[in-house]
């Protein structure tokens, strides 16, 4: 091309210098729009600008390419020439799609509504798909650029994503049970929850393929989300309140007298008291249920404000000492399962067993029918 060994010296020279004051550059820059972030009353455009470092950082280095790319021996190359020039525009275009990419996080706060009505994870799937956009049109316009047309690959692409699909159709069928999960807020990140037949404990995470539970015993489980959509899930984390339903049985010696002072001093425990929800809130009973064959039942249903389990447990184990109380005070006793054993009137009284003479501790053999000791 006829290019000398000093044009190359010059060009990387240029080059040089501009690595050298890319830093300088980059540090005048930011501080200049940071005073004059400053002077303003929101943190957004100071986010911004610490987001648009690495652009900003890029803007020498392209100057920098441009200039050695003039240098007159490879200028005078026409073919050179053409080439540097989409090379110097293709950067241009890079560090302007990098800018918008770089920018999309600090202003996801126009997003910030949609929290409100969608989850927090669609919100940043969002986010994730205009960076994606964004990246696709940069690679887009490079490749016009360079005098590549773009929609026949995109005419590709789409015949081989409907291949794709059809090879692929439980993957789709997750991903779209995942946005629906996100959309619909069907659960969130640190909730309780319940798959039948599959798995309980807290979400971790939620992606768009599945989604992983921790159980209580701390082991990890990753979750199809199309599960999600074939079984019922309880989110117990949604609970307004938390159950109690007991049964507990007196001795059948305890009177009448006895069960309505056990009943009434258990409904007065629970009314007024402050961990439990009042009957205008949800729904409490105590009464006598029902004849048990060692008891008579009664029935404790209530439910206490919180839904923290820690602080349900407390409740309930106070709430067991009252009752314990309650039923020792009155007089009665709890039932437990037992047995009687009546005699019968007229019976013959059996004959003693007799063992025989020759019976001695030790080995034992057969006999008619009967165990004998060897001798």
């Amino acid at each position: 091309m006829g290019i000398d060994f000093g044009s190359i010296l010059t060009a990387l020279g240029i080059l040089f210098f501009a690595l050298l004051i890319r830093g300088v550059f980059t540090l005048l820059v930011i501080n200049r729009l940071v005073k004059m972030a400053e002077k303003t009353s929101n943190k957004i455009d100071d986010k911004l600008i610490i987001a648009m470092k690495g652009p900003i950082r890029f803007i020498p280095v392209v100057i920098g390419i441009y200039f050695a790319l003039e240098v007159p021996s490879f200028a005078d190359d026409p073919a050179f020439d053409a080439g540097a020039s989409k090379v110097v525009r293709s950067l241009i275009v890079v560090n302007l799609f990098w800018a918008l990419y770089c920018a999309i996080s600090p202003l996801t706060f126009v997003l910030g509504k949609l929290e409100e009505i969608f989850s927090t994870e669609l919100v940043n799937f969002l986010v994730k798909i205009m960076k994606g956009v964004i990246a696709g049109i940069g690679f887009a316009t490079v490749l016009e650029l360079w005098g590549i047309q773009v929609g026949p690959i995109i005419a590709g692409l789409g015949i081989v994503g409907v291949a794709v699909a059809l090879g692929a159709q439980d993957l789709f069928k997750n991903l779209i049970s995942g946005f629906l999960i996100l959309a619909e807020k069907r659960f969130k990140a640190g909730d309780w929850v319940k798959v039948d037949g599959i798995v309980e404990g807290t979400v971790e995470k939620i992606g768009f393929r599945s989604t992983l539970v921790r159980r209580f015993d701390k082991a990890p489980t990753i979750v199809p989300n199309a599960t999600f959509a074939d079984k019922a899930v309880t989110n117990f984390s949604e609970m307004t309140h938390r159950r109690i339903y007991w049964k507990i049985g007196v001795e059948y010696s305890t009177t009448v007298a006895q069960m309505q002072v056990i009943t009434e001093q258990i409904k007065g425990y629970l009314l007024g008291n402050a961990d439990f929800a009042q009957p205008e809130e949800a729904t409490m009973f105590v009464v006598t249920d029902s004849f048990n064959d060692s008891s008579i039942d009664i029935m404790i249903y209530c439910f206490t404000k919180t839904t923290n389990w820690g602080e349900w447990l407390d409740i309930k184990q106070d709430f067991a000492y009252a009752i314990k109380g309650i039923v020792e005070t009155a007089g009665s006793s709890f039932a437990f399962p037992s047995l009687s054993v009546y005699a019968g009137t007229g019976a013959e009284t059996p004959e003693p067993f007799e063992p025989p003479p020759d019976f001695k501790k030790g080995h034992f053999r057969q006999e008619g029918g009967m165990l004998f000791e060897s001798e």
